[in-house]
């Protein structure tokens, strides 16, 4: 057990008493008591997505679906097109079925039952503590990235956290450490590992855990949590076709599964090398491309995609789900992430 200079037991004290007078300012933090409703919004939200870009969105999407009646009577391709920018789709879908059950199921509301809450689409242990902690008072434990970071330095855990042995050891003491005040304890953690207890050069001379720290006590602060090193990502030459015919443009529907399942994106072709990919979109479309006029790089978790846009010269529109849109259409439907940047790039330089 770790054993500071202020004695052993009471960092959770120190840790409350710091986020009682630091805690983030967040819009999904604002209601007293907390609503059940927002934090599980903003916390699929926050999944891959930082603090900063995700307010706005969570702002614009309470405006949108203010309950989760009005999100369960929602289409698919609304629920999409207001997650449009925050990427990783599938969450999106999981929050829409996860409502319309929550709809049919609970009148409306979100279960306060743990067993009832992991039921649901998309919700994991992480979130189910986070909801049952923060929104119900219960004493649950909400471990996510900022959690086991915050937990390896404290306690030296020198195995890889991202892997069954580390994992299992910090969710042991997790639970072994919960205070009453679980709601506000795992906030706490998450906002010392977002500001303070950082990935690289953790700000350890403003920690109010310092001397509780047992990887810093032994100067291994910046060696820890260790992770086995990932794989880089596969990098594609992504090659998108502008054609413009009465003032539409031609966009195709992605399938129903897979990646960016059922956005809408413009015609495309990948390859291992820029004139591959060229090649390939003249063959899709039976037609010939003109220099390129956009290019942008656009980073997924595990792959990179390098694309450049074309203007098409008359071509014949490939079999499939392919449509022609008005700038008022398009900006009402699903455009896949980094191809509702060039939709816009498009607007800007032709209408």
């Amino acid at each position: 057990m770790m054993k500071g200079k202020k004695g052993e037991g009471n960092w959770q004290e120190r840790l409350l008493a710091w986020f009682d007078g630091h805690k983030r300012d967040l819009p999904w933090r604002e209601d007293k008591p907390r609503n059940p409703y927002h934090v599980w919004i903003s916390e699929i939200m926050l999944q891959q997505t930082r603090t900063e870009a995700v307010k706005p969105y969570f702002n614009s999407w309470m405006e949108r679906f203010p309950n989760i009646s009005a999100l369960a009577r929602a289409k698919e391709s609304e629920v999409l097109h207001q997650w449009q920018g925050l990427g990783y789709y599938s969450r999106a879908r999981n929050i829409h079925k996860a409502a319309m059950e929550m709809a049919e199921t609970y009148g409306g509301r979100l279960p306060d039952r743990k067993e009832d809450i992991l039921s649901l689409p998309g919700i994991g242990s992480y979130t189910a503590g986070a909801i049952l902690s923060m929104a119900y008072g219960k004493r649950e434990g909400a471990i996510d990235g900022n959690v086991l970071r915050v937990y390896a330095r404290l306690y030296q855990v020198e195995e890889d956290i991202l892997k069954s042995r580390g994992r299992k050891k910090i969710e042991a003491l997790v639970n072994e450490t919960l205070p009453d005040r679980a709601g506000d304890f795992n906030e706490a953690l998450m906002d010392l590992g977002a500001d303070i207890c950082i990935p690289k050069n953790p700000r350890c001379s403003l920690c109010p855990l310092a001397e509780d720290c047992a990887a810093f006590r032994n100067g291994k602060e910046k060696e820890l949590p260790f992770r086995t090193p990932k794989k880089p990502p596969k990098e594609e030459q992504a090659a998108c076709g502008i054609w413009i015919k009465e003032g539409r443009v031609l966009l195709h529907k992605r399938p129903a599964r897979g990646m960016l399942a059922s956005m809408w994106e413009f015609p495309m072709a990948l390859g291992e090398t820029e004139e591959e990919a060229r090649k390939g979109l003249e063959q899709l479309l039976a037609g010939k491309t003109e220099d390129f006029l956009w290019q942008y790089k656009h980073v997924f978790t595990h792959r990179i995609w390098h694309m450049k846009a074309y203007p098409v010269r008359e071509g014949a529109v490939p079999e499939g789900e392919y449509r022609w849109f008005s700038p008022e259409e398009y900006r009402e439907i699903p455009l896949a992430g980094p191809h509702a940047r060039l939709a816009a790039f498009v607007e800007k330089i032709v209408y």
